[in-house]
């Protein structure tokens, strides 16, 4: 007689957990093991960059939060009681009419940074190119270095006494039969001078990107080039410079950052003189804030000469990508 009541089978042993259910119980356990192991991993490299992060927001970030909130504010130093809002006074002060930032300051400095990037770029290539093709490079290239190692204090003096009327410069003119310069008295001249020696100045770091730049160039284009009959003029223009564009690319974002913030050179040489003709922004703020007592305007010309080196740096990088796109 058969039993009716007894239990249908299950399919699987009594007390067994299914393979489905064990599997799925050690992958949760492994994933939040490797969630563990993520957060612990996370925690020792945090711990091994906190001295970093920390000298950043004692030396970046909290200077950079002061200086947007004086940016805004009415302050004359030292008392930090006596720090007043303002608004947007400060940034409206800079270019009201009467005022001296946007025209010759920001001008002076945009016209500085300009000649200087176009003299050193210039310059440097042609000097690169030429120290390729001699012997005994690595001495060359420590010859045009030794600006860069060079204070600019002393690089200013120098520069100075040799722009006196009765200095080395007036000294050749004066050799070939010409007239002497009053070079950093005559205010048409005195920006042009320094021009030249902030290009000078900044001539070694150039060479020195510009000719690992070349080095990085394939021997074999230059084969081929002269197996086609290319002359030295086309190879340069055809395969030399189209090649060097990361090269030039760094360069001008370097030295144009280098020029717009430009200030020690300029102190040493004319002191902003004659009159307003070499004033540029870092010298501004550095009156308003030191000689005038008004770090509030200073604050604020510092966040408008960030806004045109972003600009620039941008246009810059915009340019060059367009032109490689374009080749």
């Amino acid at each position: 007689m058969v039993n009716t009541l007894a239990p249908e089978p299950t399919g699987r042993a009594p007390g067994r957990r299914s393979a489905g259910s064990a599997g799925s119980s050690g992958s949760a356990g492994d994933g939040r093991g490797r969630i563990r192991h993520r957060h612990r991993q996370a925690a020792v490299a945090y711990l091994f960059l906190a001295p970093t992060l920390l000298f950043f927001a004692v030396f970046l970030a909290l200077p950079l939060g002061f200086a947007l909130l004086l940016s805004l504010s009415r302050w004359t130093g030292f008392d930090l009681g006596d720090i007043d809002p303002a608004g947007l006074d400060n940034f409206a002060g800079l270019f009201a009419d009467g005022s001296t930032f946007l025209m010759p300051v920001l001008s002076n400095t945009l016209l500085f940074a300009l000649g200087t990037v176009a003299l050193a770029l210039a310059g440097s290539v042609l000097v690169a190119t030429c120290i390729e093709k001699l012997r005994w490079q690595g001495l060359w290239r420590t010859l045009y270095f030794l600006p860069i190692v060079t204070t600019v204090v002393a690089v200013g003096n120098v520069w100075k006494y040799m722009y006196e009327p009765g200095g080395l410069v007036n000294g050749v003119l004066n050799a070939l039969g010409l007239g002497s310069v009053a070079f950093l008295q005559d205010p048409d001249t005195a920006l042009p001078s320094l021009v030249v020696v902030q290009a000078w100045a900044s001539l070694g770091s150039a060479i020195l990107v510009l000719t690992a730049g070349l080095k990085s160039v394939p021997e074999s284009y230059y084969e081929a080039a002269a197996l086609d009959g290319a002359g030295p003029v086309t190879v340069f223009w055809r395969i030399t410079l189209p090649l060097l564009r990361p090269s030039l690319l760094f360069v001008c974002v370097t030295q144009f950052l280098t020029g717009l913030q430009s200030f020690a050179l300029i102190i040493v040489m004319t002191k902003g003189g004659p009159g307003d003709a070499t004033d540029v922004a870092a010298l501004e703020m550095y009156r308003q804030a030191f000689g005038y007592g008004d770090w509030g305007t200073a604050s604020a010309a510092a966040f408008v000469l960030f806004l045109v080196v972003l600009a620039v740096t941008l246009a810059q990088l915009w340019i060059f990508r367009r032109k490689g796109e374009d080749a």
